[in-house]
């Protein structure tokens, strides 16, 4: 009789533990005792809130191998944050640049500073001050605010393929096809559609219980919160794949839509010149294009069996620091507008200080 009494106690004892080893992230549910007019034994549940933080792993350790990439990940991440901002700052004071294309690549250098801002600052204060936690708030506004920029950023390289179109295919009707009204419009749709996707997703995935340990490499990103979930959520995995590779689909359909009767276009045209000219307008779109939608496809289109440690963090560092970074430098390089506007405010501004240096 106490051996078996015995063995209850260790079964429960075991129980208990496998009860607290998987902790909701969202409200977790409470048993409550029957009430009055009852069946005996029926079990009621409440909501009742109890945050949980979850740990970011960090991509370096306390090695100086690890110390010298992180200070080059800094750099890199100064870098990216000031070429966008150079880039947009550009573009507001040079009047000849006011146009839609460039309004467009402002916006896109505008996602690109947000995306370094919502991932480097929090990996950089963890591994400095060597905390690893952050907060289940935190958690889903990083969330929030990194896949609403990255689906901006898809719909606007999107939408940017049809003004180059407009400019190479009608050149004659860009002023009409192509206004400042259309490009506020782009813009808002890009902004707009985004931002709706990640709540709607942030507010699902908030709604799930989480098992612990909630460790993530990097950074609050899907594919890595996805992983955490407890329970079977198969239907809502498999919902979110097809629509990922629906809407990739949609906008490289768009993309090589738009290229097609680009590339069409400028066959037909008989100045070398008007071709090089061409080629060298859409190049650094298309470069821009197939880095980003190749990082996407590699993050999100790869069934989660298939994902590995290592290539999540390859692909993480390189979606989320590799590629904002890259962007500015690619269309501002490669165009000759970008530099002459550079010049002329470089001028502009020392002009005025020798004026102001004379007596």
């Amino acid at each position: 009789m106490a051996s078996d009494l015995l063995i209850l106690l260790i079964r429960g004892k075991q129980q208990v533990g496998l009860q607290l080893f998987c902790l909701p992230l969202g409200p977790p549910l409470v048993p409550l005792t029957s009430r009055p007019g009852t069946e005996k034994g029926e079990i009621r549940q409440r909501n009742q809130t109890s945050p949980v933080d979850f740990i970011l792993e960090g991509l370096f350790d306390d090695s100086l191998t690890h110390l010298f990439l992180f200070i080059l990940t800094m750099v890199v991440f100064l870098i990216a944050a000031s070429d966008n901002i150079l880039t947009i700052l550009l573009i507001c004071a040079d009047s000849q640049l006011h146009t839609p294309m460039y309004f467009l690549l402002s916006q896109l250098s505008l996602m690109d500073r947000m995306h370094v801002s919502t991932t480097i600052p929090k990996m950089a204060t963890n591994y400095l001050s060597g905390k690893k936690s952050i907060s289940f708030v935190g958690c889903a506004t990083q969330h929030f605010l990194y896949l609403s920029v990255a689906g901006a950023e898809c719909l606007l390289l999107a939408l940017m393929s049809y003004d180059r179109y407009v400019a190479i295919c009608h050149p004659l009707h860009y002023t009409v096809l192509m206004n400042r009204k259309v490009g506020l419009m782009m813009a808002l749709v890009s902004w707009l559609g985004a931002s709706i996707n990640s709540l709607i997703h942030t507010v699902i995935l908030t709604q799930f219980p989480f098992c612990g340990p909630q460790k993530i490499h990097f950074y609050c990103e899907f594919p890595a919160v996805v992983k955490l979930v407890r329970g079977d959520i198969t239907v809502y995995e498999t919902t979110v794949f097809i629509s990922s590779v629906l809407l990739l689909l949609l906008h490289i359909l768009l993309v090589s839509t738009s290229y097609a009767f680009i590339l069409h276009s400028i066959i037909q045209m008989r100045a070398a010149g008007s071709k090089r000219n061409a080629f060298a307008t859409c190049s650094s779109h298309l470069t821009v294009v197939s880095l980003w939608f190749g990082a996407c496809m590699f993050s999100y289109m790869r069934p989660r069996s298939q994902c590995t440690p290592l290539q999540d963090k390859v692909g993480s560092v390189f979606y989320s620091i590799i590629t904002p970074t890259l962007n500015p430098l690619i269309y501002t390089l490669r165009n000759k507008d970008v530099a002459k506007a550079l010049r002329r405010v470089l001028g502009r501004d020392i002009t005025q200080r020798q004026q102001l240096e004379l007596p």
